[in-house]
């Protein structure tokens, strides 16, 4: 099923074909294989170990390529399997069917036409009216619960980030994944987005058959695993996926933009830059070495304060200051508690030294952060102070 996603004399042509993951849901699969097939001959099943009469009407269709296990091992992981076989065969995009009828097979031409409008790569989400009668309420809060999650890990706002219906850009999705159930699901947009691939609704239609319907979703012991994996999700974002993006960011800036658009030019008070300020040195001296980044990207975030001002600031403890910022620290704390301190100690042994003075170090440490960050807090609003006077 190739598709022409560019309408000039040189199109670029995708490749597409449709997935259908399929457990014990011999009811619905032939009435959804029959209209799949109508729309598109690149069809790729994965029978993920059914127990029911699946293999035999799987029989009835020579022409899709099945991917057939004996165990049930959960949707996620038959979308896994479907999605690498549909990259070995050379497929760009595959459009994702769930096989218990709630789909309507005549979207596709919806999809592939929203593929032709946009570069790849592009993951889009059938968007269902969860208003409409039939819709379970479980399912309409699950899926309000979803894009909650997903707009807080990634900063995308959906309307829909549970459906099944949607289209994978194979070959720029992440290839290997932790979950093999129902989480799926959201495991690969969420990755996806953070790669930068745009995640988008696109309006379907939606059939919800009670008497044909079979669902597994496990309501306990499913929203358990989805809790977990969202938990785990937002550590990631916090302590990786969003320093890592602010100092891309960061560094594509040069020291002379910087200062015209995060200094001068910043819509921030002279309060809230001077406070950025203190509290990126205050971390940068603060010893928690190795989690400053997180740390002062957290609570410029948590304190509405300048992000970019804050993190510039906290590298103060770059390396050339290290062993002077550790030196004033353990003299600062041998004032308190009793001890001995040596720079020439310091520069021969200086885990040695603060291992043996590690009191010492910690209070002095927070005192000089303490201190520093008054002092720096104070002199930039000074400056800047002095900088809006001249500039009127």
């Amino acid at each position: 099923m190739p598709t022409n996603t560019n309408p000039s004399e040189s199109p670029v042509l995708y490749q597409v074909c449709a997935l259908i993951p399929t457990y014990n849901n011999q009811k619905t699969l032939a009435k959804v294989l029959n209209e799949v097939l109508m729309e598109t001959s690149n069809v790729i099943v994965v029978n993920d170990g059914s127990t029911d009469a699946t293999a035999s009407i799987l029989k009835s269709y020579p022409q899709i390529v099945l991917v057939d296990y004996k165990k049930n091992r959960g949707k996620g992981y038959a979308l896994r399997k479907g999605l690498q076989v549909a990259r070995e065969m050379g497929f760009d995009y595959a459009i994702t069917i769930d096989s218990d009828g709630q789909h309507y097979a005549d979207d596709i031409p919806v999809f592939l036409e929203a593929i032709q409008e946009q570069p790849y790569p592009v993951l889009l989400i059938g968007n269902r009216n969860m208003k409409q009668e039939g819709v379970p309420k479980k399912s309409s809060f699950g899926n309000r619960f979803s894009n909650f999650w997903f707009w807080f890990e990634t900063g995308i706002k959906l309307k829909d980030t549970q459906s099944g219906y949607r289209v994978y850009p194979i070959k720029a999705i992440p290839k290997k994944y932790f979950t093999t159930k129902f989480e799926f699901e959201i495991e690969v947009i969420v990755r996806s987005a953070w790669k930068g691939i745009p995640v988008k609704n696109i309006p379907i239609k939606v059939h919800y058959d009670q008497q044909d319907r079979v669902s597994h979703f496990r309501p306990y012991k499913d929203f358990f695993r989805i809790s977990v994996l969202n938990t785990v999700l937002v550590l990631v974002m916090l302590l990786y996926i969003k320093p890592r993006d602010f100092f891309r960011n960061f560094q594509r800036k040069s020291i002379r933009k910087f200062i015209k658009e995060d200094i001068l030019e910043s819509s921030d008070s002279k309060s809230i830059k001077s406070l950025s300020i203190a509290l990126g040195v205050f971390i940068g001296i603060s010893p928690i070495w190795g989690f400053q980044t997180v740390s002062v990207l957290f609570l410029a975030v948590v304190l509405k304060l300048n992000k970019a001002l804050a993190f510039a600031a906290s590298n103060i403890s770059i390396p050339p200051m290290i062993p002077l910022i550790l030196f004033l620290s353990l003299k600062i704390g041998v004032l308190f508690i009793p001890g001995t301190v040596t720079l020439s100690a310091l520069k021969e042994a200086p885990f040695d030294t603060i291992e043996a003075s590690l009191a010492q170090y910690i209070l002095g440490s927070v005192i000089l952060a303490t201190l520093m960050a008054i002092l720096f807090g104070v002199g930039s609003y000074l400056v800047l102070s002095l900088s809006a006077k001249k500039d009127k």
